[in-house]
């Protein structure tokens, strides 16, 4: 067998199979985006580590290195907010091509730095290691947050509310328009979509709001597609789950690309990726309140999309016109079939 016949989420199970069972100060381990480490009698370690890696994740003659800086913690920042957590500590590895000018160096710190002051963290150190495939950062990132805080993937029920903070798909219409020189999209629109591509906003504030309130049940970032990020949910909390695709916050010039060149106009999306919103769910009772109050707290619109089922059904999505259709994941996968996500 081989990893793409595996696929990165079999790959993850078989590795978390490898390893001794996890010590009594681990609260969750291997398998989640965010490790959530015992740091004391009240006080949790939030600890995450992604990479951005040339040619799977971004082009580099397509990218500013100020916003591959950015983007590089931007990533972590968004796995930190899912937990409801405060990040604090960085270590930067580098892969670096010989030949790579000095200045983009300076461009990617300058990035960094930007981001790092935006949320109160300190980079500490980390690792620098000459590359002969390409330019790659990976960061690895650590917060904390208070014991009884913390949000996992494993506290959706049934009859709750499914939530999302902010507009889906923008992201992966940015990748489509690096990628086809042939799709069009309005001026102010293209803009959009290419800062949320280049120039992700973490949900730190807005997620630890939805923490603190003590009102929402489970909760993750979007960053393989919704439907992808949704299935973890309802995996790691024995449900099932409907989405309404009305209610989705999706522009309409999203809508419209999605429909010309994935025959779907709910598919970016759905399943494009690299959205970093919040996806989050609460009791009926308290869903609208949550949701109004992120609005006028944060400026970061939250809207009710759905709603969390018993198990035993696929998780499913309903059409407009009233159609109903299955939700598989059709999220990103990095050893399978590729997806909405469209990653160069």
């Amino acid at each position: 067998m081989t990893i793409d016949e595996l696929g990165e989420f079999g790959l993850i199970d078989r590795i978390r199979s490898l390893l001794p069972n996890p010590g009594s100060d681990v609260v969750v381990g291997v398998g989640d985006d965010v490790a959530v480490l015992r740091a004391s009698s009240d006080r949790l370690w939030l600890a995450t580590c992604d990479v951005q890696v040339e040619g799977s994740h971004f082009i580099r003659e397509r990218i500013d290195p100020r916003d591959l800086g950015w983007k590089a913690l931007a990533v972590n920042l968004s796995d930190i907010a899912s937990a409801g957590g405060l990040p604090r500590f960085a270590l930067v590895s580098l892969g670096l091509p010989s030949g790579l000018p000095v200045d983009f160096v300076d461009g990617l710190y300058a990035g960094l730095r930007e981001e790092a002051l935006a949320f109160g963290v300190e980079i500490v150190g980390g690792n620098i290691s000459r590359s002969r495939h390409g330019l790659f950062i990976d960061i690895f990132l650590l917060g904390e947050a208070p014991r009884e805080r913390v949000m996992l993937r494993s506290g959706a029920r049934p009859g709750d509310c499914l939530l999302v903070t902010g507009a889906l798909g923008d992201a992966a219409a940015g990748v489509s328009l690096l990628l086809s020189s042939e799709h069009t999209l309005a001026e102010g629109y293209r803009r959009r979509a290419e800062s949320r591509r280049d120039r992700p906003i973490p949900r730190v504030r807005e997620g630890a709001l939805i923490a603190s309130s003590g009102l929402a049940g489970a909760m993750i970032d979007v960053s393989d597609g919704l439907a992808g990020d949704l299935g973890h949910i309802c995996e790691r909390s024995g449900v099932s789950a409907r989405i309404l695709a009305q209610a989705l916050p999706v522009a309409a010039e999203n809508r419209l690309l999605s429909q010309r060149i994935e025959g779907d106009e709910w598919r970016l999306a759905l399943s494009g990726g690299e959205d970093y919103e919040l996806l989050f769910t609460a009791p009926p009772g308290a869903a609208e309140r949550l949701a109004e109050r992120i609005t006028r707290e944060t400026g970061t619109a939250a809207t009710i999309i759905g709603e969390i089922l018993p198990p035993g059904t696929q998780p499913e999505c309903v059409l407009p016109d009233g159609r109903v259709a299955p939700l598989s994941g059709g999220g990103w996968d990095h050893f399978g079939k590729e997806s909405g996500r469209g990653q160069p």
